[in-house]
């Protein structure tokens, strides 16, 4: 049993006739490479009122490929339009038009939120598509490292009243945001068993983007470190419509540039209605240097929590759960050649990252950012259960 539960996937499904990507045109002609040099994957489990906004993010894939992609590089898509039954099917060029093709549909009993489950679909994918790199983008409501259920209630909330999600402040005034997983815990799944699913597929990710609230985590991205290369995700809530794949795909196919998808997304955001975005691209291969670093500060500051407020936040919860690492860190760490060896490991850690002027969240409005890391941390939160769950997480556990 993986320690600490994340919120997660479920299924996906394909059922929708795309604007940009025609069924019909479907036919004889098309001849795939042997082996790819990527494949990317666009993975996008069921998340109840996200399923018109996930069209439009394949809608706008689909326009990428239809302008032109190189040749051996293959994009698939794995969508629910349901709780119980999903499908995938390859969008590709003919004729100047993008055309889809259906290489599998599923149905229950599979189990969409199983290390299992998801291992059977990802080796479909290797099977019908095998490359030599691999991409993945996860589309679906998100929690960061939030256990779907907390592993130990904390006796300090007993009294308290229940802390409310972000989703439960929708209303036909409040842009919606995004967050991972389904509304209910049945459509969850946590980001270890990702990790599992991936080792067990066989497939290793050069980046996996998760297009979800919250998911450029240091608890999240320490928990695929061994399975990606690069994490790239939102620190906050990001808006209903989710990444711009129409102007951040041509840098995600084929070479990929990760300052050109930041620049990309922060372009759209900054003249979107609602200008809010956040995003940070983490090397997975620098974690365990962090960990080092975070772990001989620990041992050598405590932090004083009559402070937290004078931290950067960066959700609308309270008490706040997610934290800029760097901030923190700087109003954690005393000694000064110590506090520079972590300044400058985090910028190797996080190389690339973007923001608006303000972050959103729907449980309060629009946020200041005065400072931006690219990468969150929940150490100084003092939510009494994130006080308790996080000390379950590798993160955690790898740096006290």
């Amino acid at each position: 049993m993986i320690r600490p539960l994340r919120h997660a996937f479920i299924g996906l499904v394909c059922a929708v006739l795309l604007a940009s990507c025609s069924k019909g045109n479907e036919g004889p002609g098309y001849v795939p490479p042997e082996t790819a040099e990527q494949t990317h994957l666009m993975y996008m489990p069921w998340s109840d009122n996200l399923t018109s906004y996930f069209r439009i993010n394949i809608d706008d894939m689909a326009r990428v490929v239809a302008d032109g992609i190189d040749d051996d590089v293959r994009v698939l898509v794995f969508f629910m339009e349901s709780a119980t039954s999903g499908s995938l099917f390859e969008m590709y060029r003919q004729k100047g038009e993008c055309v889809r093709r259906t290489i599998k549909s599923y149905t229950a009993p599979i189990d969409f939120t199983s290390a299992a489950g998801i291992a059977s679909i990802l080796g479909d994918v290797k099977a019908e598509a095998p490359a030599r790199r691999y991409t993945m983008s996860i589309g679906s409501h998100g929690m960061a490292w939030l256990p779907v259920v907390s592993q130990t209630k904390a006796p300090q909330r007993s009294n308290m009243q229940p802390r409310r999600e972000y989703w439960e402040y929708a209303a036909p005034d409040r842009p919606l945001t995004r967050w991972f997983g389904g509304v209910s815990t049945a459509h969850r799944t946590e980001i270890r068993t990702l990790a599992e699913a991936l080792t067990q597929a066989g497939l290793y990710m050069d980046y996996i983007l998760f297009d979800d609230c919250y998911m450029s985590s240091v608890e999240v991205a320490y928990d695929l470190r061994h399975v990606t290369d690069y994490l790239i995700g939102s620190t906050s809530e990001i808006m209903a419509y989710g990444f711009p794949y129409a102007l951040a795909g041509e840098y995600m196919l084929g070479e990929v540039d990760y300052e050109g998808i930041c620049n990309a997304f922060h372009g759209f955001y900054s003249t979107y209605e609602y200008p809010y975005g956040t995003i940070g691209v983490t090397c997975c291969a620098e974690l365990d240097d962090l960990a080092d670093v975070m772990r001989r500060i620990n041992s050598a500051c405590t932090f004083d929590t009559s402070r937290v407020d004078e931290l950067q936040r960066l959700d609308g919860y309270s008490p706040a759960l997610f934290f800029d690492m760097g901030d923190y860190v700087r109003h954690l760490c005393t000694d000064t050649a110590l506090l520079d060896e972590f300044e400058r490991q985090l910028a190797r850690t996080v190389p690339w990252h973007r923001h608006t002027d303000y972050y959103y969240s729907m449980t309060n409005g629009k946020n200041p950012i005065h400072t931006f890391s690219g990468i969150t941390t929940s150490d100084p939160s003092i939510d009494p259960e994130i006080m308790i769950d996080r000390q379950q997480t590798a993160w955690y556990q790898a740096t006290h």
